[in-house]
């Protein structure tokens, strides 16, 4: 994307390790500290095993590798991990971490646990440029967007609070990996993949991708590639059936409307159902000719469709829909023959349900921006205003 800022590299002169694959750290090893290319590739495994599948978090734990690799390795290198800034815990288990990256740029990610299985929700991006109407995080303005490695340190955070390593052990609390926190994956798709090649390696974090959801906005383009290049299931942040609606709610439609999306999703190449995904509305998007809509419009296409009842947060413009209606709703979509499950919210009371996910840093500085240039125009209100002057930006 055009203008999007980048970690600042000035916030650590050494390599972060954590992203890169086991070709990058062989030739970097080599071309770096020296390492011999007949040895580079042994220690690159090496290196790789510790991060991705024994998860330590300190260079000195990686005991197999030589002393003086070591050595060289805490001089010029580090694993880049995130901090925790804070973690919540829902009453229904629900867990969130606050996470704070080297330059100061702030995520939440989420694990929802379940009987059989526990999803862990990850974010992409620090903000969000879509604006969609009814998500907590497209009140955001967008940041930058994760690195390869930052995506996978929500992972690694979210193991290590679980006790969930080494990588192959058989009785994982984190099962499944849902791309559906902050951002909109398919507009950082590099790093997105870069992050999930590592995800879904046998020899890394090894999570199956039959296990793994990405979940998009309708970013046209990258769809069907991102089936080419990942092949895991895929979730369509639908939400409306007409386009002018959802021109409102999902902007990007604007770019590309409904009929364009949904030719994307049949030329999907993984032998899934697609789940789409549909936030329930009062009064905006759930009538009964709603979901006959949607059911023509699913015509023909393996699918399911995941009724998400809204999740409210400050200042919304929206209510939920009566538990009738939903019912209603997703009567009709059953009696068409596709499964459409009411989605149990989870983590309410923390803020970490779907849609309401937004950092407590981004609240803050905006709060500080709006006192800032409040200040600034007590302070000039004698003199003569000009264009774009103190709440020229708001």
């Amino acid at each position: 994307m055009l203008g999007l800022a980048e970690p600042s590299a000035g916030c650590s002169a050494k390599k972060r390790l954590l992203g890169m694959g086991h070709l990058q750290l062989a030739q970097w090893l080599h071309d770096a500290l020296g390492e011999p290319l007949r040895t580079a590739s042994m220690r690159a495994r090496q290196l790789y095993h510790w991060l991705y599948v024994r998860g330590v978090g300190t260079i000195s734990e990686m005991t197999s590798l030589p002393k003086e690799l070591r050595l060289a390795l805490e001089n010029r290198a580090e694993i880049g991990r995130p901090s925790i800034v804070s973690e919540q815990i829902s009453r229904d288990g629900t867990r969130k971490w606050l996470l704070r990256y080297l330059d100061g740029q702030e995520v939440e990610t989420v694990y929802i646990p379940e009987e059989d299985r526990g999803a862990l929700c990850v974010s992409t991006q620090a903000g969000c440029s879509l604006s969609c109407k009814f998500c907590h995080t497209g009140t955001m303005r967008l940041a930058r967007n994760l690195t390869a490695g930052e995506i996978l340190g929500q992972i690694l955070v979210a193991r290590d609070a679980l006790g969930d390593w080494p990588s192959a052990r058989v009785d994982r609390a984190l099962t499944n990996i849902v791309i559906m926190g902050m951002g909109e994956p398919l507009l950082n798709y590099e790093n997105v993949a870069d992050a999930f090649r590592i995800v879904v390696d046998g020899d890394a974090l090894g999570i199956s991708r039959r296990r793994i959801t990405l979940s998009t906005s309708g970013i046209v383009p990258k769809i069907e590639r991102w089936g080419s290049d990942l092949r895991t299931g895929l979730a369509i942040s639908l939400h409306a059936v007409r386009d002018e609606l959802r021109n409102e709610l999902v902007p990007i439609n604007r770019k590309w409307p409904i009929s364009e999306l949904l030719q994307a999703c049949r030329r999907y190449p993984v032998n899934r159902p697609i789940t789409f995904e549909y936030v329930m509305l009062r009064g905006v998007n759930d009538a009964d000719a709603d979901a006959r809509e949607l059911v023509r419009l699913l015509r023909g296409l393996p699918a399911k469709v995941n009724l998400i009842p809204f999740n409210p947060w400050p200042g919304a413009p929206f209510d939920c829909s009566d538990p009738a209606r939903i019912r209603s709703f997703a009567s009709i979509i059953e009696a068409a023959g596709y499964p459409s499950p009411v989605r149990t919210p989870r983590g309410r009371d923390i803020m970490a349900a779907c849609g309401q996910l937004r950092t407590a840093a981004s609240r803050l500085r905006r709060s500080t921006n709006r006192a800032s240039q409040f200040a600034a125009a007590k302070a000039g209100e004698a003199r003569e205003p000009s264009d774009g002057g103190a709440f020229g930006g708001l």
